[in-house]
């Protein structure tokens, strides 16, 4: 059997193209069918990695009976959520509000004109068929109280995160972040780390606010948030959420131990993680951070790049291989005898990995964590750190080569912008700290990808990489580029600038703000739409304003047009970043884990912000240097030579290398010491 999602390129519709469902990619076409024919429509959405995406197909789209009702009556439509986030986004609203939960897969269904009248998650088959049933009945005996109800649902939609139009707010206080880490605090896990709630979800962007703002506390306050930093990242990076042979993490713990994963790997959560374990080594110096960066860049490097010369990423890696979740990454103790040598080395390795009923799970497979660290089980075993380390290292790249033997979790090979763009700033990130050029090279490769591939004739972004169709001829699968993916690119390029002082970077980021300017802004409200003008309207144009595994594209739209005004002296910029700050002030002060993107930013406006230029000949040896101390309220500038931004004018002596530290545009005398930029920026030695 075959339908019209074999002429898709989403690995996710592709892997429903066999089912004896009707399935319609998002189209116009499917809602004239649903029109002219005058049937309810099924707008289901997924993707690739989903787990339970996979088993709803199995039990119900693949099954004959359930096809024929679903086709008989409703007109079904198959949606990957990360080619169509605004569609996700519309449906998932929907669905929230219905039932007061949400998740993949994600079952709503509509009215011919797509407003949405019932919705749910997962759906076993006998569940499922009732509800096919009900809901067919119900609108053909029912349709007043039907169209009523989508009305209803509709307009709740429309406002759901609606921003009011702006009228001027308070200044921004310290109190409101006071007060966030004061609400925030009191939901941590102080013993297993991460918040005190299953499932446990790594939440990058949360811990990189509490790093920074840990800054800003006295001594003892600032000790404690450090400890439960310390605490979260390495009980991650102990736990079975870490892939301790093939590096990266999972998506989440199912359990509040970090212990047992929802095995998918997706390519947004490994390049934060990159990010938020970069800084806190800068911050800390903690080696086990470092080979936490350097092991999941080397699976990202291994997994999920395209093997092409230009380096476009990949979106995740299925939960699943031969019809099991984690049958990959498990091992009984049997298969691990016989890749490693009875004696001391398995003994040494089940001990530091835990095979034992510690990282037991079920069917006589275990679960590789950890629970001591290097210093310990080195003592316990007689050895020096760097004997254990180098002996871990050997027997992990023995199990690496084994497990590369089995049949791989499916590989969801979309390219997308925005995640890449993130994925670039990961190794721009890791770049600035730890100075391996082969990061660099990675990141610069990543942006020329989304250059050459994902640029839109009108200088816009394309969302996903378009393949050529069948016949040569011009592009397919084109989707106009969302908020999402403008804000996380002029990110990743403001990132590249800061390690190479290449001004290009941030040209080709103020052109991509311009163009987000003209098509996403909202002057009323002082926010972006997630959806272009030019795109197809939607039964809603929705505002993203809530950070959550991904930061919001609102907040990173505002971080960035802070920064940029900073680079080019925009007015302009500066004062819609403010805007856009000040209308969730409140929201911050209150619910601080679902703003932590914007709380970042509040910090620049409630405590000194710096601009550190460095001019003359020795400039990268001088970023490279003040990037051993962790400065989070600063941004570089830097030049051989007398630069073209407005932060290097008139500071370049010829002979020499300088640096500057300036505020609100006022600058200390300039010196060629970086003791002596320490000592002004208040840091000690």
């Amino acid at each position: 059997m075959t339908n019209r999602l074999i002429h898709e390129s989403s690995p996710y519709l592709l892997q429903h193209a066999h089912n004896p469902v009707d399935w319609f990619p998002w189209c116009d076409e499917a809602f004239t069918k649903a029109r002219t024919e005058n049937k309810l429509v099924l707008v289901s959405i997924g993707y690739s990695a989903c787990h339970w995406c996979h088993v709803m197909e199995h039990e119900s789209f693949e099954d004959e009976e359930v096809a024929r009702m679903m086709n008989e009556n409703f007109v079904c439509i198959k949606v990957d959520r990360e080619e169509r986030p605004d569609v996700d986004s519309v449906y998932m609203t929907a669905v929230q509000i219905m039932t007061v939960s949400g998740g993949w897969p994600l079952n709503c269904f509509t009215l011919p004109d797509g407003r949405p009248i019932y919705g749910g998650t997962y759906f076993q088959q006998e569940q499922w068929m009732k509800t096919l049933q009900t809901l067919s009945d119900y609108f053909k005996t029912e349709p007043e109280k039907v169209f009523q109800y989508a009305d209803e649902l509709t307009s709740a939609v429309k406002q759901a995160e609606l921003v009011p139009a702006f009228s001027d707010k308070p200044a921004f206080t310290k109190e409101i972040l006071d007060s966030c880490y004061e609400n925030w605090k009191k939901r941590f896990d102080n013993n297993e780390g991460g918040p005190s709630r299953v499932p446990k979800f790594p939440l990058p962007n949360n811990y990189l606010f509490l790093l920074r703002y840990s800054q800003t506390l006295s001594q003892w306050e600032r000790t404690n948030l450090i400890r439960h930093i310390d605490l979260t990242l390495t009980k991650m990076a102990y736990g079975g959420i870490y892939d301790q042979i093939g590096g990266g993490f999972a998506r989440y713990s199912t359990d509040g131990y970090w212990k047992v994963p929802h095995f998918e790997k997706m390519l947004y959560d490994n390049a934060q993680l990159v990010s938020l374990y970069s800084e806190a080594y800068q911050l800390t110096k903690n080696n086990l951070y470092k080979q936490i960066v350097f092991e999941t860049l080397e699976f990202i490097c291994r997994e999920m790049t395209s093997p092409s010369a230009d380096g476009g990423f990949y979106s995740a890696l299925d939960a699943d291989s031969e019809g099991e979740e984690g049958k990959y990454y498990v091992w009984t103790k049997e298969s691990l005898t016989q890749t490693l040598s009875e004696g001391e080395d398995l003994e040494l390795f089940c001990d530091y990995f835990n095979v034992n009923e510690i990282g037991f799970w079920e069917d006589e497979n275990h679960i590789l964590l950890r629970k001591k660290s290097d210093e310990e089980i080195a003592k316990i075993f007689g050895l020096s750190t760097e004997e254990l380390q180098r002996k871990i290292s050997e027997m992990k790249k023995k199990v690496l080569a084994v497990r590369e033997k089995r049949i791989k979790p499916g590989l969801d090979n979309k390219i997308l912008t925005s995640w890449n763009a993130i994925m670039i700033k990961g190794y721009a990130d890791a770049y600035s700290v730890f100075h391996e050029k082969e990061f660099l090279d990675a990141a610069l490769n990543g942006a020329s990808y989304i250059m050459k591939y994902c640029s839109s004739e009108d200088k816009g972004l394309l969302h996903l990489t378009p393949n050529p169709s069948p016949g040569g001829e011009g592009r397919r699968g084109e989707v106009n580029g969302f908020l999402e993916d403008y804000a996380f690119t002029i990110e990743a390029f403001i990132s590249l600038y800061a390690v190479t002082f290449d001004a290009a970077w941030l040209k080709r980021a103020k052109s991509l703000a311009e163009y987000a300017l003209k098509h996403f802004y909202d002057p009323a409200s002082s926010m972006f739409y997630f959806t272009s003008d030019l795109d197809s309207a939607l039964i809603a144009r929705k505002m993203e304003i809530q950070d959550n595994v991904i930061p919001s594209s609102n907040s990173a739209m505002a971080k960035s047009l802070f920064y940029l005004g900073k680079y080019f002296d925009n007015k302009q910029y500066a004062e819609i970043s403010e805007k856009m700050l000040k209308q969730v002030q409140q929201e911050i002060s209150a619910y601080g884990s679902g703003y932590s993107n914007w709380a970042m930013l509040l910090l620049h406006f409630t405590h000194p912000f710096y601009e550190v230029a460095i001019v003359g000949n020795s400039v990268d040896e001088k970023r490279k240097a003040l990037s051993e101390r962790y400065l989070p309220n600063a941004i570089f500038v830097g030049s051989k030579s007398s630069g073209e931004l407005p932060l290097l004018e008139n500071k370049y002596v010829e002979g020499k290398t300088l640096i500057y530290v300036c505020e609100n545009k006022t600058c200390k005398a300039p010196t060629e010491r970086i003791e002596e930029v320490w000592a002004q920026l208040d840091l000690l030695p």
